[in-house]
């Protein structure tokens, strides 16, 4: 039986976390159609557009994202502290963004009055969204729905565009959001639909590469790198720009087709640090996925997140044990 989705998605255990939606009906929904001939690669503009969209919205950030041509991955990071954060204000403004709201939300929207028992419903109403904000089950359906309507209008039929809701994978540490993050960023070079990732249409590290070269901070619209952890933390992804470019540079460099594949000897440090070695960090990169289950981390945050999810089996637990540690 599918596992429930609060016991694959809860801040007890990270704050991090791998989803991805797939297609239905024909292979290639989002990418050049083999059997009519006819091109549908207009189609991941829009979901990237929608991702950087609900980015700014929710207060979920968005690591990494790759749009391929039947499957898209997002990793995403819940800022519960900016949601608690926001002013009711705030958070119906966001809100609306994405959806009517009610009268009364819309009366308060526009600054007219209300009694206090229209005040209290508004108040309960708000504090609900607020969560919702922060709620990776509701980002995904505010991506994947809309697109699906578009989709389906396009096509000129009815019907199921995306194969289930969506999967996810609970990224327990750094080590396991570091090689993530890559092999989202890296999917269109191993599926040979770019040579490097700085040409990777409609991924993050294309857009995190052409940030560095313009310099403007409101283009960037994905979570920040903020260097490694020290105290005190700020929010953000717990690298160096710098350094994990030059990581997913080497690692598209090393990946050959029935060949072992190597890493550069100008490895940057943030291996190291993390303490994974090349031929571990080649098959995180390459093998995310099918290595993987709901919760990836090293032994000791696998066992506790699997304890506070009520967890009884330990998912994937032998190979987050050897590449993971």
């Amino acid at each position: 039986m599918p596992t429930p989705r609060k016991h694959q998605i809860s801040l007890d255990a990270t704050p991090y976390y791998h989803c991805t939606s797939r297609c239905v009906r024909r292979a290639f929904l989002c990418g050049l159609d083999p059997f009519s001939g006819k091109d549908y690669e207009h189609r991941r503009q829009w979901v990237e557009d929608r991702i950087l969209f609900l980015g700014e919205v929710f207060c979920i950030d968005v690591c990494a994202y790759a749009v391929m041509s039947n499957h898209h991955h997002l990793v995403l990071h819940i800022n519960m502290p900016e949601a608690h954060s926001l002013s009711d204000l705030e958070v119906c403004e966001r809100w609306h963004k994405l959806y009517k709201g009610t009268l009364l939300t819309q009366k308060f929207l526009k600054g007219e009055s209300l009694d206090e028992a229209q005040w209290q419903a508004v108040k309960a109403k708000l504090e609900h969204w607020r969560l919702e904000l922060a709620n990776i089950s509701r980002l995904m359906s505010c991506l994947n729905e809309p697109i699906a309507r578009m989709a389906n209008a396009e096509d000129q039929c009815t019907g199921r565009f995306w194969e289930s809701r969506f999967r996810s994978q609970a990224l327990l540490d750094e080590k396991a959001l570091a090689a993530c993050m890559a092999y989202v960023d890296l999917n269109p070079v191993r599926a040979k639909m770019a040579r490097t990732p700085e040409d990777s249409e409609h991924t993050s590290i294309k857009r995190r590469v052409e940030h560095v070269k313009t310099g403007k901070p409101e283009t960037l619209k994905l979570a920040e790198f903020v260097g490694n952890p020290r105290e005190p933390m700020p929010q953000g992804l717990p690298f160096h720009l710098k350094g994990y470019i030059e990581l997913v540079d080497l690692t598209g460099r090393a990946i050959r087709e029935n060949k072992r594949g190597y890493i550069d000897d100008q490895l940057p440090p943030i291996l190291d640090r993390l303490n994974i070695s090349s031929r571990e960090w080649l098959v995180l990169t390459t093998q995310f996925e099918s290595k993987f289950k709901s919760l990836v981390g090293c032994k000791a945050k696998l066992l506790q997140a699997a304890s506070a999810l009520g967890l009884k089996r330990r998912p994937a637990y032998g190979n987050c044990e050897a590449l993971l540690h």
